[in-house]
C-alpha cells in the first residue's frame, strides 16, 4: 500500500495534517528557487526565504522539485507519489544527482516538510503568545539520540537565545518538538521540567552545538514568521478541505476561546460552497464572526461555549435544510434528533459590495421534536421551499 505523508515513517508525528502557517511558509519560498552545487551553498535563515535542493541547477527542474514538495505539504501526498515525480523530473531533464534515488529523494521530502512544519508552528507559537516554550524529545530513529532525550522537558522564556540555536528540528530525522505553555510548572504534563539552559559546548567536527547535526543550529521561520502568519490569514487562496481544517484547528485551540471573551476585528469561522457564495452574490467563501456579532452572540446565546462553535463547519457540511434569505443570506439548518442541543441554525449574509462574508447568527435548535419542526418550517419557508 502506498505511503501518505501521515503514514510515512519518516514524517509520522510531524505531518498528520498541513495547516495554513507551514502551506504559508512554504508557499513564501517559492518566489526564490536558488540553483546550488552542494547543500552547504544555502545555511541557516537563508532557507527561510528560498527554495534550493542540493546539486539541482536548472530552473525547470528546481521549479518541478518545488511544486511536487508542495503538493506532499498542502495534500499530505505520500513519499510515493513524491518519488514518482522526481523520476519523471530526472528523466526528463538529465539530472545526475548524487546518492541512490531512495535516499535522496527521502532527504528532500522529508527536509522540506520537517522545516515548514517547524516554521508554522513558530509562528503559532508567537501568535499564541506563550510566554514558555517546552522541548519534547520524540526522536525517530532507532538508536535515539542521547542529547536530544537529555534536552526533553527543557522548559525557557521563548526570548531565551538557546531557542536560536535548539528550536527543532535538530538534525536530519529529527521529530522532536516545542510546545507552548503559560507557566512554567504547566510543562510538568510532558513529563519532567528543566529550567535551566543545557550547555553541551561546542562539537568541534561541526563548529555546531553538540549534539545539533551541521546546517540546522538555527530557528527554521524565524526571520519571516510575522509574514507567515499574515500569509495564513488568506484562508481564501487555501485548497477548500486544508481551509477548513485550518479553521476548525484554530477553533478547537484556546485562541478562539481568548479571542471570543473579548473580541476584536474579524475571527474566521467556516465555508460556505462555491455554489451558495454566488447565488448570494459573494465574491468570498470564508464567512467571518465579527466582534460586534461575537458580542451579541454572548448577550442572547450565553448557552454556547466557544468550543461549540467548531459544529458551524458541520451546519454547512452537513445541513438538513438549507434556504436562500433575501438576495444576500443563506440559512443553515442542521438537526440532530439524538443529540443534546437539537442541532443547530447558522446564517451568513454578504456585503452589498460582495466583498465580505459574515456569519449574523449561530444558535441552537429546540430539543423538542414539535417545536423543532415548527421552528425548521418557519425557516427554510423563508426562500420559499
Amino acid at each position: 500500500m502506498p505511503e501518505t505523508a501521515a503514514s510515512d515513517p519518516a514524517v509520522r508525528g510531524v505531518l498528520k495534517r498541513p495547516f495554513a502557517e507551514q502551506v504559508a511558509f512554504f508557499r513564501g519560498k517559492l518566489g526564490t528557487l536558488v540553483p546550488t552545487e552542494r547543500w552547504t551553498d544555502m545555511m541557516h535563515a537563508a532557507h527561510d526565504r528560498a527554495f534550493m535542493v542540493a546539486g539541482a541547477q536548472n530552473a525547470d527542474l528546481l521549479a518541478g522539485l518545488a511544486a511536487s514538495v508542495d503538493r506532499a505539504i498542502t495534500e499530505g501526498t505520500g513519499i510515493d507519489q513524491f518519488r514518482k515525480d522526481f523520476d519523471a523530473l530526472v528523466e526528463r531533464h538529465g539530472w545526475s544527482h548524487t546518492g541512490s534515488r531512495d535516499w535522496r529523494t527521502r532527504v528532500i521530502y522529508t527536509t522540506n516538510i520537517a522545516s515548514s512544519y517547524s516554521a508554522g508552528r513558530l509562528a503559532q507559537l508567537r501568535e499564541g503568545g506563550f510566554p514558555f516554550w517546552v522541548y519534547v524529545h520524540s526522536d525517530s530513529v532507532i538508536t535515539p539520540r542521547p542529547l536530544h532525550e537529555s534536552w526533553h522537558g527543557v522548559t525557557l522564556p521563548a526570548s531565551h537565545e538557546w531557542w536560536l540555536t535548539h528550536f527543532t528540528p535538530n538534525g536530519w530525522g529529527c521529530k522532536c518538538r516545542i510546545v507552548g505553555v503559560r507557566k512554567p510548572e504547566d510543562a510538568a504534563r510532558y513529563g519532567k521540567v528543566q529550567r535551566e539552559a543545557p550547555d553541551n559546548g561546542i562539537d568541534a567536527k561541526t563548529g555546531t552545538p553538540a549534539g545539533i547535526d551541521k546546517g540546522w543550529a538555527y530557528m527554521p521561520g524565524d526571520t519571516v514568521s510575522d509574514t507567515v502568519r499574515a500569509l495564513s490569514q488568506k484562508l481564501e487562496e487555501l485548497p477548500p478541505p486544508l481551509a477548513v481544517a485550518v479553521m476548525k484547528d484554530w477553533l478547537a485551540a484556546q485562541a478562539f476561546a481568548r479571542w471570543f471573551e473579548s473580541p476584536r476585528n474579524l475571527w474566521p469561522l467556516a465555508r460556505i460552497p462555491d455554489a451558495d457564495a454566488r447565488a448570494i452574490g459573494s465574491q468570498k467563501t470564508i464567512a467571518k464572526l465579527s466582534a460586534e456579532t461575537a458580542a451579541k452572540q454572548l448577550r442572547t446565546h450565553p448557552e454556547l461555549a466557544p468550543r461549540e462553535y467548531v459544529a458551524a463547519q458541520d451546519v454547512i457540511d452537513h445541513a438538513t435544510g438549507k434556504a436562500q434569505d433575501g438576495a444576500r443570506a443563506m440559512i443553515y439548518v442542521r438537526e440532530l434528533s439524538d443529540a443534546a442541543t437539537g442541532g443547530h441554525v447558522l446564517v451568513v449574509k454578504a456585503t452589498l459590495t460582495g466583498e465580505e462574508l459574515f456569519i449574523t447568527s449561530f444558535r441552537r435548535l429546540s430539543r423538542d421534536q414539535a417545536t423543532r419542526d415548527r421552528e425548521v418550517r418557519r425557516l427554510l419557508g423563508k426562500g420559499g421551499g
